[in-house]
C-alpha cells in the first residue's frame, strides 16, 4: 500500500522537547498542543515520505493504563490511535512499561501486513531495533526522526540511527509551534490583571502575587483571645506566651505550658475586655492555621456544582474537557467557575460566595479540586495536586467573578 504511518514514542517526543525547551526532561515543565503536535507530524510525514497518511500511533504511559485527559483528547482526533502501556514509579522515578513492546509490535504487524509503504518513528529506543530490521525485510522504508537534543549531541540509539533508511531532526523551531515551556516549575504563570471596574474584593485575590517555587510557607501567628479549649489544651491567648517560653519555637511543649500554668497560678491574667469570635486552631508541618468557628459564615448552604448539573450537562462537559480544556491548572479553575457561576441561578448564593475570597468555601474547594485530578494534575505528583498547582486552580476560579456584575 502507498501510505505512510507515524508511529511516536510520546516519552521520547515530549521529553526531548522538555529538555530542549527547559532544561530538564520532565514533561511537567511544558504546554502541549497536542492538536498541532498531530498536524504537525502528518504535514511533515506526507511532504517527506510523498505518500498519504493512514494513520498516527501514539505510544504512552499511563498509572494503571487509564487515559489521561491528553490522551481522550488525542484519541478522538482524525487519523490517531492511541496505545497506553503502564506508568509504574520505582525508587522515587516514573517509568514508562510495554510501550517499546507495543511499538515493536505494531510496527512488525504492520509491515507483515503491507498496511504501508513508510513507516515514520519517531524514538530513541534501541529496543525497537529487531522491529525496524523485521520491516525494511518486508518492504518497508523507515524514516527516523530525532528530536533536536539540547546539548547537541544524539538522543537516539546509534545501532537505530544506522538501521534507518532516512534520518531527519524535529528541531527547536518545530517544536515551538507547538510546545512551549512554562515559565516556573508547575506554575502557569501569574494571572491576568482584572479588567476595569473589577469589584475590590475581587480585584484584591487576583493582584496577589503567586508564591514562588520552593518558597517556605509562613507560619500564621496565634491570634490574641480565648480560642475553645480542646482536651485541655491551653487557650489561645496563651500560645504567644507559652512560644516565648519554649524559646520562640512556635509550637510549646507540655513542659512549656506546665511552667505557663504555675506562673498564672501565681499571676492570673486579666479577662479580655472583649470576647474574641471563636475560632478553631489547627497546626500543621506549615505553623498555625484559622478555621472559621461557629460565629463565621455558614456555606453549607452553597450548591455544589454537581448539584447545578443535568445529565445533559454533565455529557456536555465531559466532551469539552476532553476537546477544549488543556488542562492547564488555572484554566481549570476558570472553567468550574464559569460553570457553577451559569448555573447557579439564585444571585445570593453569588454574593455568599465572594464574600470567602480568598479562601474556597470547603464543600467546593473539594469538588474544585477532585475535578482539577481528571487532568492529570496527580501524575508524577504522589498522587497529589502540587501546591503551585492548587494556588493557580484557585486562583483562576476566582478570576471568573470578576465578570459577574456587582448587586446594585
Amino acid at each position: 500500500m502507498d501510505r505512510c504511518v507515524v508511529l511516536v514514542d510520546a516519552g521520547y517526543l515530549l521529553g526531548a522537547a522538555a529538555s530542549l525547551l527547559a532544561g530538564e526532561p520532565s514533561r511537567s515543565r511544558i504546554t502541549v498542543d497536542h492538536a498541532a503536535v498531530v498536524a504537525g507530524l502528518r504535514e511533515r510525514a506526507e511532504a517527506e515520505t510523498g505518500q498519504p497518511l493512514l494513520r498516527i500511533y501514539w505510544f504512552d504511559g499511563a498509572p494503571d493504563r487509564v487515559p489521561q485527559p491528553e490522551h481522550r483528547r488525542l484519541r478522538v482526533m482524525p487519523r490517531v490511535t492511541v496505545r497506553l502501556g503502564a506508568l509504574t514509579r520505582t525508587d522515587g522515578r516514573w517509568a514508562q512499561k510495554g510501550v517499546d513492546a507495543a511499538m515493536h509490535a505494531e510496527l512488525s504487524e504492520l509491515a507483515r501486513n503491507r498496511a504501508c509503504s513508510d513507516v515514520v518513528l519517531v524514538t530513541g529506543d534501541g529496543d525497537l531495533l529487531p522491529g525496524m530490521m523485521s520491516a525494511k525485510e518486508h518492504g518497508v522504508a523507515v524514516h527516523l526522526w530525532a528530536v533536536q537534543a539540547a546539548d547537541g549531541d544524539y538522543n537516539q540509539s546509534e545501532d537505530l540511527v544506522a538501521e534507518a533508511d532516512e534520518r531527519r531532526v524535529l528541531d527547536r523551531a518545530w517544536i515551538t509551534a507547538a510546545i512551549q515551556a512554562k515559565e516556573g516549575a508547575g506554575v502557569c504563570g501569574p494571572a491576568p490583571g482584572p479588567r476595569p471596574g473589577v469589584r475590590p474584593e475581587i480585584a484584591a485575590i487576583l493582584s496577589a502575587p503567586l508564591p514562588e517555587p520552593g518558597a517556605p510557607a509562613r507560619a500564621v501567628a496565634p491570634p490574641p483571645g480565648p480560642a475553645p479549649a480542646k482536651n485541655g489544651s491551653a487557650p489561645a491567648e496563651h500560645s504567644g506566651e507559652a512560644a516565648a517560653a519554649s524559646g520562640g519555637k512556635g509550637v510549646p511543649t507540655p513542659k512549656d505550658l506546665a511552667d505557663l500554668g504555675r506562673a498564672h497560678a501565681v499571676h492570673p491574667p486579666a479577662p479580655p475586655a472583649h470576647p474574641a469570635p471563636s475560632t478553631l486552631r489547627w497546626s500543621s508541618d506549615k505553623g498555625w492555621s484559622d478555621r472559621p468557628g461557629a460565629d463565621q459564615p455558614d456555606t453549607s448552604g452553597l450548591p455544589t456544582l454537581a448539584q447545578l448539573t443535568s445529565a445533559e450537562q454533565r455529557w456536555a462537559d465531559r466532551e469539552a474537557d476532553i476537546t477544549a480544556v488543556s488542562g492547564d491548572p488555572y484554566e481549570v479553575g476558570q472553567v468550574f467557575a464559569r460553570r457553577w457561576i451559569a448555573r447557579v441561578g439564585d444571585q445570593t448564593h453569588l454574593q455568599h460566595l465572594t464574600t470567602h475570597y480568598p479562601r474556597v468555601p470547603h464543600r467546593l474547594d473539594g469538588e474544585l479540586l477532585r475535578y482539577a485530578a481528571r487532568f492529570g494534575l496527580l501524575a508524577h505528583k504522589d498522587d497529589q495536586i502540587d501546591e503551585n498547582d492548587r494556588y493557580a486552580i484557585r486562583a483562576g476560579f476566582w478570576r471568573e467573578f470578576d465578570a459577574v456584575p456587582a448587586p446594585e
